[in-house]
C-alpha cells in the first residue's frame, strides 16, 4: 500500500546531496514524497514536493522552535503515515513538532552521529541527550551507522519499537572511478597549484566548522612546515568557518601551503590529486569524505573518534590520532610521507573496505530495513 511520506533535513542541501536516491526509490513504491529542510528547495526528482522550513544552526535558536509549531500544522494537515527525520537539529524539531501535533506518524530518525560521546562536556551531553529522550516517545525507530551511537541509543533507549544498524546510505563509488577527464583535471590542479612531486599533498573535504576542525590541520601544517616537510593541504569546501580558517592560514605563515577551492560537487580529482586524505573531526556519523576518498585508493589520517574508527583499521588502511594530538597527527603524515609503498597498500585495502559501502549494495538493505520491515500505524 503507498504512503504519504515526509522526509526531513536541516537544509535541502543535504537532501540533494546524500537523500536522492532514496526519495527516488521511495517514489517508484508508488509512495508520495514531501521533503522539508532549509535553503533553496530545488533539484528535487519530479514527484517530490518540497516544503521550505527556516530552520537555524544553532540548537536553541527561538526560531527553530517556531519551527516546530510550523511542522505541527503540516502534520495536522498532511497527515503523513510515515516521517523519516535527518541531521540533529531537524530531527529533534521535527520530532517536537510531531508531540505537539497530537497525531503519531510511524518515525524513523536515522542518527548520521549523535552529538554527543563520553568525551563530551556533561553540560552538553545533559541537553542534547535530553532532547532525545523528550522526543523518545515519537521515535518509532532508530537507525544508527556507527558502534558508538549504537551504545547510545541502547544504553538510553532513545527508540520505541527498533534499533537498526545500518551501513550508512550509501557511496556512488561509480562517481569516483579514474577517467580520462579526471586526469586532466589532475594535471590542470597541479599546475594550477604549482605542485612539485616531492611534495605531500592532503586533502579533506568537509563544511567548514567548529566540529570538522580545520583550524587543527592549519597549525598542524606549521609545524610539518617548521621540519622540513614538504606538504600541502587542500581544503574543500565552505561553510560559517571558511574565513576564519584562511585568516589563521595567513596569520600562521602557511596560506602557500594550504588551498581553500571552496565547495565543489566534483571531489574526484582532489582525492586523486593527493597522497592522503586526512580528518580532524571532533565527532561523526559515518563520514562520506572518508569513504569517497578510500574509493579512490587513499590512506587515510583521521582523529581517533567514533566513525573514523568504523571505517579505519589502523596501520591496514589508514592511521589514527588522539583528538586534537598535534605530534601524533605529524607523526602519522611522516609516516606516510617517507613510505609511499605504504601509502599504496593503503589505499588498496581501503578500496577493498569500502565496497561495503556502495550504494548499490547500502541502498536495497537500507529500504528492506527501514521501509520495508516497518509497519507505519497512522495513530489519532
Amino acid at each position: 500500500m503507498a504512503k504519504k511520506i515526509l522526509y526531513v533535513a536541516s537544509t535541502f542541501g543535504h537532501l540533494r546531496t546524500f537523500h536522492i536516491p532514496y526519495l527516488n526509490a521511495l517514489l517508484s513504491q508508488g509512495s508520495e514524497v514531501h521533503v522539508m529542510g532549509a535553503g533553496d528547495p530545488v533539484g528535487f526528482p519530479d514527484g517530490v514536493t518540497a516544503i521550505p522550513i527556516p530552520f537555524e544552526k544553532k540548537m536553541t535558536s527561538l526560531g527553530n522552535f517556531r519551527c516546530a509549531f510550523q511542522i505541527r500544522k503540516w502534520i495536522r494537515k498532511e497527515g503523513y503515515d510515515l516521517v523519516s527525520v535527518h541531521t540533529s537539529l531537524a530531527a529533534f524539531f521535527t520530532r517536537l513538532g510531531i508531540l505537539l501535533s497530537g497525531r503519531r506518524p510511524w518515525v524513523i530518525n536515522t542518527v548520521h552521529g549523535y552529538l554527543f560521546d563520553e568525551n563530551t562536556s556533561w553540560k552538553k551531553r545533559i541537553i542534547l541527550l535530553a532532547a532525545e529522550k523528550l522526543t523518545r516517545p515519537v521515535t518509532n525507530v532508530v537507525a544508527v551507522m556507527n558502534r558508538q551511537d549504537e551504545q547510545i541509543a541502547q544504553k538510553h533507549h532513545l527508540y520505541k519499537e527498533q534499533l537498526v544498524f545500518i551501513d550508512g546510505m550509501g557511496v556512488d563509488v561509480s562517481r569516483f572511478e579514474k577517467s580520462d577527464e579526471t586526469i586532466r583535471a589532475v594535471q590542470a590542479l597541479r599546475r594550477e597549484y604549482f605542485l612539485l612531486p616531492q611534495e605531500f599533498v592532503m586533502v579533506c573535504a568537509a563544511e567548514f566548522s567548529d566540529r570538522k576542525n580545520q583550524m587543527f590541520l592549519i597549525r598542524a601544517i606549521r609545524r610539518l612546515k617548521q621540519e622540513g616537510i614538504p606538504c600541502r593541504l587542500i581544503l574543500v569546501g565552505e561553510g560559517e568557518q571558511f574565513e576564519r580558517t584562511k585568516s589563521l592560514a595567513v596569520r600562521l605563515s602557511v596560506r602557500k601551503e594550504v588551498r581553500f577551492p571552496g565547495y565543489t560537487r566534483d571531489l574526484a580529482p582532489y582525492f586523486y590529486l593527493a597522497d592522503a586524505s586526512v580528518s580532524a573531526s571532533r565527532i561523526e556519523g559515518l563520514p562520506f569524505q572518508i569513504m569517497e576518498a578510500m574509493a579512490c585508493g587513499l590512506p587515510v589520517i583521521a582523529s581517533r573518534i567514533k566513525g573514523h574508527e568504523d571505517l579505519i583499521e589502523p596501520g591496514v588502511n589508514g592511521l589514527l590520532f588522539d583528538f586534537d594530538d598535534e605530534e601524533a597527527f605529524c607523526q602519522a603524515v611522516r609516516q606516510l610521507y617517507e613510505d609511499k609503498k605504504l601509502r599504496e597498500k593503503m589505499g588498496r585495502a581501503g578500496q577493498e573496505k569500502v565496497q561495503r559501502y556502495r550504494l548499490e549494495r547500502v541502498l536495497p538493505e537500507n529500504m528492506k530495513k527501514l521501509y520495508a520491515e516497518t509497519s507505519p500505524e497512522q495513530e489519532s
